[in-house]
């Protein structure tokens, strides 16, 4: 089964920044679309990037551009989210997830494996 396990959430200060990382487990990373999303308490849940594992193409929300930026060390089937310039704003837990890709989308439907989330919070 495809497994996928987020880390590196923390709690840090206005400004400052944070990687979370995402390992795939093998059966499930190749030729996929990787995504990472958030859910604050109350909102709903949030596309912010996504990374084509073969090709490594990127995909991003504009609420993140400039900010964020998703890469991969296919080495490790792990997927990154660099965060810069965090704001109290981003505190959610984020969440990453695949789906076969097919075409760019950060819908939270379209991604069928989920993992289990990692908290950042910022103060």
């Amino acid at each position: 089964d495809v497994q996928l396990v987020e880390s590196g959430g923390a709690t840090v200060q206005a400004g400052g920044s944070l990687r979370l990382s995402c390992t795939v487990s093998e059966f499930g990373y190749a030729s996929s679309a990787i995504a990472w999303f958030r859910q604050a308490p109350g909102k709903e849940r949030e596309g912010l990037a996504t990374i084509y594992t073969a090709g490594g193409g990127t995909y991003y929300a504009d609420s993140v551009k400039g900010r964020f930026t998703i890469s991969q060390d296919n080495s490790r089937n792990t997927v990154y989210l660099q965060m810069n310039s965090l704001k109290p704003d981003d505190t959610a837990m984020y969440y990453c997830a695949l789906r076969r890709f097919d075409s760019w989308s950060l819908r939270p439907k379209d991604y069928g494996y989920w993992g289990q989330g990692t908290q950042v919070t910022v103060s």
